[in-house]
């Protein structure tokens, strides 16, 4: 016991004593922390002392929603290193509009996106990250709502985000429903907000000023803050249509009046279908001032120009009275829903392009009922409309133009239209029925492809107009493709069905589904081709005459 007692050092010099030979003694001129021997972290991991790890750069702190997102560029990105497969060559063509730009980055998935652009606003750290998502939102709800293809709603939400800092973001677009999450990292908890459309209005003039803001936004030498850019859209919204009511069932007439020129009618029957149409026109306004679904709107609006054609039937007043019908079918054809849910399809968006698709047959069943019903009484008390009358149409090439630009023009008035884009769209329009007149009058060629190519051109020459006035190409291409519409085809089919010919009524509405196709998928290849090989638009010159004109 003693010797133990001996061998248990009692004081400093005891502890470095020669004698002790203990290969775990501390040998003597080696100081020694009073907390041992070994330090208490033996992680292989453990960084060494005196070398200093590289930090991340200082982050927000975390756990809130509301925390501003941090503005960075490249150069402060985390390091990394290259991935065993490479790194993904994207090729972004900087001068081209934002719409193929954000297109394109969007059909990449989030870690092979590029880099984000330099941030152009810094707002004591940036905006939160709901209010960027809630203006997002809200734009893109204007533009579905205006009847924009989905793809085109994405690439504008996701503008708008990555203007503000926040390029880790996916947009989500149906036909109901808009959603957008944003995730900073990997390991940080994503926000996600998502928007109802409920209401949907055509006003093209909205459209246009919604697209302004976004071209506002995604410009790097334009300012527009979070708060401007609220303030905007509440002066969009609350914006009054450019034509009063008045003006809009007075263009309804006109059009159905210059339909009905086109398929061979004379004066008495353009008046016959402009009263028709206006009279459709202002019962729908009833049935919707009372609450009615669109369905039976469409119904309602369709009856006025059928019973009007069955009246001059039965009178038997030597008037072209199918004509009157189809210049009022003319009118009612959802011919924006249809290209829009085409478009949708062969974009990728399989569940909004059927749910578009669904509407339009919707629509089209609805005219079918209130045409189908009027026609069915009028044969039944003895009306002698032929169907064979759609074999007999005089070929009067300018006073078939002037009507067709003059259909062009009241659909654009009813579609609330920008007075500066008016003239182009007629012009559009009128082109669209000459290419149409020459390939299938003169050139002998198929309607289903003289269709196809004057919608293609409508669709060329309308991304051409969008991209040099910075604006949606809606307003340059939908009421161009009216006198495409297969309004004589539509209404020939129903009158065989309600004279109990079932069979010829089936091939005229297949041939009707099939122009219809062919203009949803011209326009739609118009304005791929146009974005294939003339990307590079007047970028660079915008640019340049806003540091002209100061701002």
């Amino acid at each position: 016991m003693m010797e133990a007692e001996d061998r248990k050092p009692r004081s400093d010099e005891a502890r470095y004593d020669p004698e002790i030979t203990s290969e775990f003694a501390i040998p003597a001129g080696i100081e020694v922390s009073e907390g041992g021997g070994e330090p208490e972290t033996t992680s292989e991991f453990a960084v060494p002392e005196g070398l200093e790890a590289p930090q991340p750069p200082s982050a927000e702190p975390e756990g809130s929603a509301f925390t501003p997102p941090r503005t960075y560029g490249a150069k402060d990105g985390l390091s990394a290193f290259t991935p065993a497969t490479g790194v993904p060559l994207v090729s972004l063509v900087k001068d081209a509009p934002w719409q193929d730009r954000m297109r394109t980055m969007l059909r990449m998935p989030v870690a092979e996106r590029p880099a984000p652009e330099p941030v152009q606003r810094e707002e004591e750290g940036g905006p939160a990250v709901p209010r960027v998502l809630d203006l997002t939102l809200r734009i893109g709800e204007l533009l579905l709502a205006g009847g924009e293809g989905a793809e085109d709603v994405e690439a504008a939400m996701f503008a708008v985000c990555r203007s503000y800092g926040l390029d880790r973001c996916e947009p989500n677009v149906t036909f109901t429903l808009l959603s957008i999450s944003h995730q900073p990292s990997l390991v940080e908890d994503p926000v996600t907000a998502s928007r109802t459309v409920r209401r949907r209005g055509t006003d093209y003039t909205r459209l246009a000023a919604v697209f302004q803001l976004v071209d506002d936004l995604t410009d790097p030498e334009t300012h527009v803050s979070l708060e401007e850019a609220y303030r905007r859209l509440a002066e969009i919204r609350r914006n009054r249509h450019p034509y009063p009511g008045w003006a809009l069932t007075l263009a309804s007439g006109l059009l159905a009046g210059a339909a009905s020129v086109l398929v061979g009618g004379d004066l008495i029957v353009f008046v016959a279908a402009a009263v028709g149409a206006m009279l459709g026109d202002r019962l729908a306004w009833l049935c919707a001032g009372r609450g009615l679904p669109e369905f039976y709107q469409f119904t309602v609006a369709a009856m006025p120009p059928a019973a009007i054609g069955v009246a001059f039937a039965l009178a038997d007043v030597d008037v072209k009275a199918s004509a009157v019908v189809t210049g009022g079918l003319f009118a009612l054809l959802p011919g924006r829903a249809l290209v829009a849910g085409v478009q949708d399809g062969l974009t990728g968006f399989y569940i909004t392009a059927a749910a578009r698709l669904l509407e339009v047959l919707y629509f089209f069943v609805g005219i079918v009922a209130g045409v189908l019903v009027v026609l069915y009484f009028g044969v039944k008390l003895g009306g002698k409309l032929n169907p064979d009358a759609a074999l007999i149409i005089n070929e009067r090439p300018l006073i078939q133009i002037a009507a067709s630009m003059l259909l062009s023009l009241t659909f654009a008035v009813l579609l609330q239209q920008e007075r500066s884009t008016v003239l182009w769209v007629t012009l559009n329009g009128g082109v669209a029925w000459t290419v149409y007149g020459a390939m299938h009058y003169v050139g002998d060629i198929s309607p289903v492809a003289s269709t196809a190519v004057a919608a293609g051109l409508v669709g060329l020459f309308g991304q051409l107009l969008s991209r040099y006035r910075f604006a949606s190409a809606l307003p340059y291409t939908t009421a161009a493709i009216g006198p495409l519409l297969p309004g004589s085809a539509t209404y020939f089919g129903l009158l065989n069905m309600a004279q109990n010919e079932v069979d010829k009524g089936l091939v005229s509405l297949a041939n009707a589904a099939s122009l219809a196709m062919a203009i949803a998928i011209g326009v739609n290849l118009g304005s791929e081709v146009f974005r294939l090989f003339l990307r590079v638009g007047p970028a660079g010159k915008r640019r340049a005459a806003k540091r002209t004109r100061g701002f």
